[in-house]
């Protein structure tokens, strides 16, 4: 997930939508809500630990007339979600390294929305490379990534606090300075729109259900990995965002910037070219690394889906390579998507949008089992080792209307008065996809989709 490198890509969020109170409480209030979430997926998925994860739980939530319809949509809206978080980490990927560049030109170079296209392909096209990998070597780069995170993020809270000494905001301006610098006059809608950056950050959890074919134990491991992945990252970015915070005496002065990525001038500000690019080139790895473990994950989403048949040229998609023994098609399936995703890098509102529709995706396919299960799945569910109890349904539904509000939230423009150049293109994605979906139901899948499909036969005890 990312912490440092998330934070670095979205802090504009919380700069625009709020100044201080964006950065700090923009961030601390949707972690809370998020928790709920996560602790809902955890149990669902130490009770049913599959690759196809969020959209095998809503077959086997749902009602049985429904269950088809309900995977389909589900699986359709993760699949939406994990392709356009790919898109959206390489491509503030991209930025971060057009921000070095910048920077280690003294401003000399200022590369085009072509020129961080180009940057973008080139980044999909090694994380098409690393991914195609077996899977012995992807569980060796999260080794390496765990602590990476942590080390980086550590360095970056540090720095900035030990180095701003004598440029700071005061304690009162770094927690309570409201600034409204968006398009909207409502200073509460406008708060709200902060809250863009946590969410963003705050996706991806999920990935330890669709790795967990690969996973040894996983009945217990999955449900671990998602409740400490999310406290540990709303925890660490809350830190990074009070450091930020005081680290930040003008707002103004930092939105004003010609940098990509408003924290690159933050970094630029408080430790100076040499420091700055130091601890930015850590992050840029982090983000790489972070895009990597994001790309395995929707392949196995895509590779999951596909082997359900739900996918245009599944027979493709679901194939596993005999030599790495890993859905290796469904990995490029997924960095050509991203690719044509990476197209709204030419429009002014390109990270809005991609955050709106992977946060808008994966949240609906997250909120559609545990809505199944705090209502019709009831009884259907066989817990795992890790459960809710009775609290399932309390925890269950906070989950759910938190999902609903944010979906709604993310799908507005970040101003009032709107072109085609500002307009948040979420809408576009998320519409395109649910249209598609739709007519393929209406017309054909219908008739044939029956949910995930059994690969394995029971095993049958000796007689």
């Amino acid at each position: 997930m990312g912490v440092i490198a998330s934070v670095s890509s979205t802090l504009s969020f919380g700069l625009v939508n709020g100044g201080h109170v964006g950065m700090v409480f923009g961030w601390l209030v949707p972690c809370f809500f998020v928790m709920f979430i996560a602790l809902s997926m955890a149990e669902l998925a130490s009770s049913m630990p599959t690759s196809a994860g969020l959209y095998y739980f809503a077959a086997k939530l749902a009602p049985e007339r429904y269950s088809p319809l309900a995977s389909w949509i589900t699986g359709w809206a993760n699949v939406t979600g994990q392709v356009t978080l790919v898109c959206g980490i390489d491509y503030t990927c991209a930025q971060m390294i057009t921000t070095a560049i910048t920077v280690g030109t003294d401003g000399r170079t200022i590369i085009s929305a072509g020129g961080t296209y180009g940057i973008l392909l080139a980044l999909l096209i090694c994380h098409g490379l690393l991914c195609s990998s077996g899977t012995k070597v992807l569980a060796r780069l999260n080794l390496i990534y765990a602590p990476l995170t942590i080390g980086t993020t550590m360095a970056a809270i540090v720095s900035l606090l030990v180095l701003s000494k004598g440029n700071r905001a005061t304690t009162k301006e770094a927690f309570t300075s409201f600034e409204n610098n968006s398009g909207w006059s409502n200073n509460v809608w406008t708060f709200f729109l902060s809250f863009t950056a946590a969410m963003w950050t705050l996706t991806g959890y999920d990935s330890a259900c669709h790795v967990s074919e690969e996973t040894a134990n996983a009945q217990k491991a999955a449900p671990a990995a998602i409740i400490l992945s999310v406290m540990l990252t709303a925890s660490l970015g809350w830190l990074t965002l009070i450091a930020v915070s005081f680290a930040t005496p003008s707002v103004s002065d930092v939105l004003s910037s010609d940098l990509p990525l408003p924290m690159g001038q933050v970094f630029l500000n408080n430790l100076g070219k040499s420091g700055m690019l130091a601890i930015w080139g850590a992050i840029i790895v982090v983000q790489f690394v972070t895009a990597a473990a994001q790309t395995v994950d929707a392949s196995r989403v895509v590779f999951a889906f596909a082997r359900d048949n739900a996918l245009p040229g599944s027979f493709i998609w679901k194939r596993i390579n005999t030599h790495t023994q890993t859905p290796v098609n469904a990995v490029w399936f997924t960095v050509g998507a991203a690719a044509i995703c990476g197209l709204l890098g030419f429009s002014e509102t390109a990270l809005i949008s991609l955050a709106g529709s992977s946060v808008i995706g994966l949240y609906i396919s997250y909120a559609v089992p545990i809505f199944l299960r705090v209502t019709s799945g009831r009884s259907k569910l066989i817990p795992g080792p890790f459960g809710l109890g009775r609290l399932a349904v309390p925890i269950g539904t906070i989950a759910v209307a938190w999902v609903i509000f944010i979906v709604i939230v993310l799908l507005f423009p970040p101003g009032q008065h709107i072109n085609d150049e500002d307009m948040n293109y979420a809408v576009v994605i998320i519409m395109a996809v649910f249209l598609f979906a739709t007519l393929s139901w209406v017309t054909s899948a219908r008739k044939w989709f029956i949910g995930p499909v059994r690969t394995i036969d029971d095993v049958v005890a000796p007689k």
